[in-house]
């Protein structure tokens, strides 16, 4: 790799999860005091990601980089990425604790490796079908069905993570024919009108209700904070390898439970630490087979 600076990359990736903290206590935080709803955060928490983005973006070959054969797809992928976005939103204003939603959230990796196995037809060996299995015993040890206290919306932190899922897939099918630049063209380009679409799909019978002034004032600052964790996402894995980054990004699990503590007094359960210890076990053990996999395909 070009440029590898691992330190660098770590830094970079836990300052990335730092500020998505600070945008998961916010979320729930706004909704708390406000009546907005939250597709409609959603929507404007991402239009003013995309403008503090934007003169990086054009820098990068942003317009120059929409030349592409498979638009359709692009679309297809971009949906996916707002309905995740989406119930991710909902999840925080209802609000489901940040602790148990970021938990939840990890299963992402599980759902591409079984797309991958299933609808890309790759080769997915025994071993992490059974990675695969021993993550969704973990997710299931933080959500407990079985209990009476069990409430179908904790589910939408699951239902983020399904819908990435199918947006990395894609990802991974277009990136034969595309560039990244291409990919993150699109995705901002079209982010804004799908969350704008789903805002109107979940309007009120009384209509539209204009965030106030100070709900604004929270919404730019969700999208600056939002800009600027894309931005060191993108510098941590632009500095270092993907293997060697994972392990860092597994340090928003504390860092949103310090977060959700420090604002709302959540404390969670030792049910927690458990489940998430085999959902990292088992995420961690995917990246390093994919990883092994790529450089002995790049070697042969």
């Amino acid at each position: 790799m070009q440029n590898h600076q691992p330190i660098k990359g770590a830094i970079a990736i836990i300052s990335a999860g730092v500020l998505f903290a600070g945008v998961n206590t916010l979320i729930p935080k706004l909704t708390s005091v406000s009546s907005i709803d939250a597709s409609v955060v959603a929507l404007v928490q991402y239009l003013a990601a995309f403008l503090f983005l934007m003169p990086s973006m054009v820098n990068a070959g942003f317009f120059q980089s929409l030349k592409t054969q498979h638009f359709g797809l692009h679309c297809i992928r971009v949906f996916l990425s707002a309905i995740g976005i989406q119930c991710w939103t909902m999840a925080l204003a209802h609000p489901i604790p940040i602790w148990q939603g970021i938990a939840l959230l990890m299963t992402s990796p599980l759902f591409v490796t079984i797309g991958s196995g299933l609808i890309l037809k790759e080769k997915v060996d025994k071993k992490r079908w059974i990675a695969t299995f021993l993550g969704f015993v973990g997710a299931m040890i933080i959500l407990e069905p079985w209990s009476e206290e069990f409430d179908w919306i904790v589910l939408l932190p699951v239902a983020a993570a399904f819908f990435w899922a199918g947006y990395s897939l894609m990802v991974k099918k277009l990136s034969s024919d595309d560039s990244p630049t291409t990919m993150v063209a699109y995705l901002f380009i079209l982010i804004t009108p799908f969350n704008l679409l789903i805002a109107m799909t979940n309007l009120s019978p009384t209509g539209f209700s204009m965030p106030s002034f100070s709900d604004f004032g929270f919404l730019i600052l969700l999208g600056f904070l939002t800009a600027l964790a894309q931005l060191a996402v993108a510098k941590a894995y632009n500095l270092a390898d993907a293997s060697y980054i994972q392990p860092f990004d597994f340090i928003k699990l504390p860092l949103n439970v310090l977060a959700g503590w420090l604002v709302f007094n959540w404390v969670p359960p030792g049910k927690l630490w458990l489940g998430a210890a085999i959902i990292i076990g088992a995420t961690m053990y995917i990246t390093h087979a994919e990883t092994k996999l790529a450089k002995n395909s790049d070697g042969q």
